[in-house]
């Protein structure tokens, strides 16, 4: 009997990628489907399915669980879901096809055949009425709402048969862990309470006591990093695992950390994508998730705190996965260490504000960066990925 949390709005794992003896198969057949090019975020959405990560769905959502979604977080079966999860095409795409059609899913940047789809539905959907509801805002320089607004006028929906995870595993060998692949670490270490860390980004002073806060509490760690498509400026996923490698190689006690990498491509949407990190941690089998301040957000469309107060909204049994709220936290001189405002006596003259945002502006304009703001030796990684841009 497992001691993990279980799956959400499931007894196990759904994962759509078929077993690789029926691959070869279908995608002799997909090849003679008519082809839907998807997006980046479709890619990633797809992969997400096919590993088992958005148990249970079944597939791209229908109108009905699309509107549900966006107004309630309440999918009409009654599932918890904050994020909708959907697959768009071309209006001249979508006319020639019909209700229980077959289509095969390809990469719409490399042409690679990825999935098969079994039309269920086609709808159109409200695009402003999504952004308003998801990212709180309808402004197209959003990052996640230029995404919405740009997609295809028609929806498709439908379940799908996932047939690759792309370059992932391979680029990713060593890190690419499916949801039952950490479940399996985690029980093989003993772990029933197990703290997801979320990261886009190399890890500096405030997210290794975030990280080791939630040790504390927890039986272990996943560091768990996003290597979908981020937006520009981000800092390369090979670098920000290399630097993660250096600080976790020097500075966590052995065995309290797993590090893992996943495909899904950022939405930003603050504290709705902070509800679908839980959901699907607790598919990868984490009991709790790590929300700092502003988690997932982008530019000052959020405020710092609104990923935590998110959680207090939600109907009883909604998620198994909880989070660690944690205050902002900085370096206090007085105190001689990190600290949070729950913590720290004193005020903000002692006090160094530690961003991501602001490290990597203080690499992009050689400014002196102080030892308190990042271990030396993440920081050495990280001019070295600075001294060869161009």
């Amino acid at each position: 009997m497992s001691t993990l949390v279980r799956p959400h709005g499931a007894e196990s794992l759904k994962p759509l990628l078929l077993p690789q003896r029926e691959r070869v198969e279908e995608l002799r057949r997909a090849k003679h489907l008519k082809t839907v090019p998807l997006s980046s975020r479709e890619v990633s959405d797809l992969f997400m399915l096919g590993m088992g990560a958005y148990t249970p769905l079944e597939g791209f959502m229908g109108e009905a669980d699309w509107r549900g979604c966006c107004e309630t977080m309440t999918l009409p079966n009654g599932l918890f879901w904050p994020i909708p999860i959907t697959l768009s095409c071309a209006q001249d795409l979508a006319d020639g096809i019909r209700i229980g059609d077959e289509v095969a899913l390809a990469d719409g940047e490399t042409g690679e055949l990825l999935a098969v789809l079994t039309v269920e539905e086609k709808y159109v959907i409200d695009r402003m009425f999504e952004c308003t509801q998801v990212f709180r805002t309808t402004d197209p320089a959003h990052p996640g709402v230029e995404k919405v607004m740009h997609q295809g006028p028609v929806n498709l929906g439908g379940p799908v048969r996932a047939l690759s995870e792309g370059h992932f595993p391979q680029t990713y060998a060593g890190l690419y862990y499916r949801p039952a692949e950490t479940r399996a670490m985690f029980l093989e270490r003993g772990w029933s309470k197990v703290a997801a860390f979320q990261t886009r980004n190399p890890m500096h002073r405030s997210h290794e006591h975030l990280a080791k806060i939630a040790i504390e509490i927890c039986d272990g760690l996943l560091i768990h990093q996003v290597v979908g498509a981020l937006k520009p400026g981000d800092i390369p996923a090979k670098v920000r695992i290399k630097a993660i490698d250096e600080l976790v190689r020097g500075y966590f006690v052995p065995g309290t950390v797993v590090q893992a990498a996943y495909p899904i491509e950022m939405r930003y949407a603050g504290p709705r994508e902070a509800l679908l990190h839980a959901v699907f941690r607790q598919n990868f089998g984490c009991s709790h998730l790590v929300v700092g301040r502003d988690h997932a957000g982008v530019g000052n469309y959020y405020g710092p705190f609104d990923a935590h107060h998110i959680f207090d909204t939600l109907p009883p049994g909604s998620l198994q996965t909880e989070p660690l709220k944690i205050d902002v936290t900085f370096y206090c001189y007085q105190c001689n260490g990190m600290a949070t405002a729950r913590t720290c006596p004193h005020d903000d003259t002692d006090r160094l504000a530690i961003s991501g945002t602001r490290l990597r502006e203080m690499f992009a304009k050689h400014e002196t960066i102080p030892a308190e703001y990042s271990r030396p030796e993440v920081l050495a990684v990280l001019q070295d990925y600075y001294d060869g841009l161009p």
